[in-house]
């Protein structure tokens, strides 16, 4: 992609050799992986668990180190970058977490949490400036401006969801990492959650890579998807090219295991008829 905002190339991700006390190879966790990302683009990075998709986030965000090939974010190449190096980019780079409880502080307010990057990256002057910048993005995501007053540990499941949005968005970066974001939530949260960040992405143009192991979450919201499995692609493309007619076996079988979205009307007397034949 010509265009592209965050591209990697050749990417290899290696854990283990060498530390405690472990010796020989180090085990791969990816495999070469091509990837790119457009400005305003949502690509969809799904696969079953242990495939490396996290891995590969987590190596696009330079919180991972690659053994080998480049990430490149907006025309610079930023793989080999130290940590004094990479901080102006944090703001431009964020990441919603899967587990908002074990992200957001606990020792501290909802308030202190999202002023304080704000503060950091220098994006207002003072705390005044920061707050009204912090109700700002609490109307976006729909909490209430008495949210800035409360802990995590106070708020619900898709509340805390909305505050770990809020933090990543209120920098206003360029590309956003989504890792599992609605997998704890019931299906109706998942539904506004998915919504809201539909929305913001195209408000903002964000480049959005969105994590997942449920393709029909990935079809809601992405332009485009990319199926991993065992730490390497094995197809990408269009969500309506790659829904419609998967190349892969592999992916066959992810949309084949997508939960039917119609109730079949006679299970429960079937149900009814077998209970009574079994009593």
């Amino acid at each position: 992609m010509a265009d592209a905002l965050l591209a990697a190339r050749g990417l290899v991700v290696s854990y283990g050799a060498g530390r405690l006390g472990r010796s020989g190879s180090a085990p791969v966790i990816l495999h070469g992986v091509d990837i790119a990302i457009g400005k305003g683009e949502t690509v969809g990075i799904v696969g079953e668990s242990g495939c490396g998709k996290t891995t590969l986030g987590r190596a696009l965000l330079g919180l991972v180190t690659p053994s080998a090939g480049t990430v490149v974010f907006d025309g610079r190449n930023i793989t080999a970058l130290d940590e004094r190096a990479r901080r102006p980019l944090r703001r431009r780079m964020q990441m919603i977490f899967q587990d908002p409880m074990s992200s957001l502080n606990p020792r501290r307010t909802i308030g202190q949490i999202l002023t304080e990057p704000i503060l950091l990256h220098g994006l207002a002057a003072n705390r005044t400036a920061a707050i009204s910048l912090v109700y700002g993005v609490l109307d976006r995501v729909g909490l209430l401006r008495h949210t800035i007053e409360r802990y995590s540990f106070e708020l619900s499941g898709g509340q805390r969801q909305r505050v770990g949005i809020a933090r990543a968005v209120v920098l206003r970066p360029d590309f956003v990492l989504a890792d599992e974001i609605v997998s704890g939530l019931d299906v109706s949260t998942q539904a506004q959650v998915l919504r809201l960040l539909k929305e913001l992405t195209s408000e903002m143009h964000l480049a959005l890579a969105f994590i997942s192991h449920d393709l029909s979450v990935i079809r809601s919201i992405c332009h485009r998807v990319v199926v991993m499995r065992d730490g390497g692609i094995v197809e990408q493309g269009s969500c309506g090219d790659v829904f419609s007619a998967p190349q892969s076996a592999y992916t066959r079988m992810l949309i084949d295991a997508i939960p039917l979205p119609t109730v079949d009307s006679g299970w429960l007397g079937r149900s009814t008829a077998e209970t009574a034949t079994t009593i």
